[in-house]
């Protein structure tokens, strides 16, 4: 009979399975990458000797290919913050401004989700809340995949639109608001004492898409933090037993992130909802009228193709925050 081997061993953590197989996965990209560098080095020999000048766009091919996989390992090395490994939970807000901020916001979840996609990352959802005419009112849904909350802390702030909007029968040029919240998803105890009368705890009826349970009963819930005003919703679970545990559990996370930034200026930046959603505030803007650019107005990254960032393209703007914020931190 085969000895138990180190991974079936019960006293590991589901924690630190997940960087366990993190490191052997990081071990078997570099891997991948050194044997991807030989090759390519071997078709640059070919070329030489053959005197082959086709091979030149089949080198070039697998260099951009290189170039990219390495940045992405690069990038990754950024990543070391006590949650940065874990998933990610979201959510999406609607600011002022009626039906187009709904529909702003249902945009920026699509990005989202795409993006998700895109990295063969896991989606959930978590609260859903459809705006009155179209659109999305808030959203909160967790990405679950390694360093998912490493890449999409930089994503938290204001995000605003400037286009001509498709509900404003005078074709004017409009500017919409979405703020988006991101915290861990801390699945181990953390150390937070919460007093039961701190709590304002609320039961509503589930909306959006789900199983049969679905608007079936008032199994959905929201939890008020009320000296912090933090908020946190759930309504995916079969019931409100699991909603209020996920809750309770999306409440400490927040609450102990709260408490390590023991600096009272960086409150709104955590709370569960950012207050003023309008001018002023934004961490990137989205012009798609009179011209397409995304800028991003701390790190002054910039892209001219607004297609492919709403459809999920945003490293670009993930990277130059982790490479931003790693040189603020290291100047510091």
């Amino acid at each position: 009979m085969e000895a138990p081997g180190f991974w079936d061993d019960p006293d590991i953590s589901n924690q630190k399975m997940k960087e366990l197989k993190n490191l052997k996965d990081t071990v078997e990209t570099l891997q991948g990458l050194e044997r991807q560098f030989e090759d390519i080095e071997t078709l640059i020999e070919m070329g030489y000797e053959e005197e082959d000048a086709d091979l030149a766009d089949e080198i070039r091919t697998e260099l951009d290919r290189f170039i990219s996989a390495f940045e992405d390992i690069r990038i990754s090395t950024l990543l070391s913050e006590e949650y940065d490994g874990h998933n990610a939970i979201l959510k999406l807000n609607a600011g002022a401004g009626g039906t187009e901020s709904c529909d702003w916001c249902s945009m920026l979840y699509r990005m989202y989700t795409r993006w998700a996609e895109r990295r063969g990352f896991a989606l959930e959802v978590l609260d859903y809340l459809d705006g009155e005419e179209a659109g999305i009112k808030s959203v909160t849904f967790q990405v679950n995949g390694t360093n998912a909350y490493g890449y999409l802390k930089s994503e938290k702030g204001v995000h605003r639109l400037v286009r001509i909007s498709p509900f404003n029968a005078q074709g004017k040029r409009q500017t919409s608001f979405v703020s988006l919240d991101v915290m861990p998803d801390i699945e181990e105890d953390v150390d937070v004492e919460i007093n039961e009368d701190d709590l304002r705890i609320d039961t509503y009826r589930s909306s959006g898409a789900g199983g049969q349970h679905i608007n079936k009963t008032s199994s959905a819930i929201r939890i008020t933090h009320i000296p912090t005003g933090v908020v946190v919703q759930c309504q995916n679970e079969r019931s409100q037993f699991q909603n209020k545990d996920k809750a309770m559990q999306m409440l400490k996370a927040k609450l102990y992130m709260l408490k390590k930034e023991a600096n009272a200026e960086k409150l709104s930046d955590i709370r569960g909802e950012v207050k003023d959603i309008g001018w002023g505030n934004q961490i990137r803007s989205y012009v798609m009228q009179p011209y397409t650019m995304v800028k991003d107005h701390r790190t002054s990254a910039e892209s001219g193709n607004v297609d492919s960032v709403m459809d999920g393209g945003i490293d670009l703007f993930i990277n130059a925050y982790l490479k931003w914020i790693n040189v603020k931190e290291t100047s510091n």
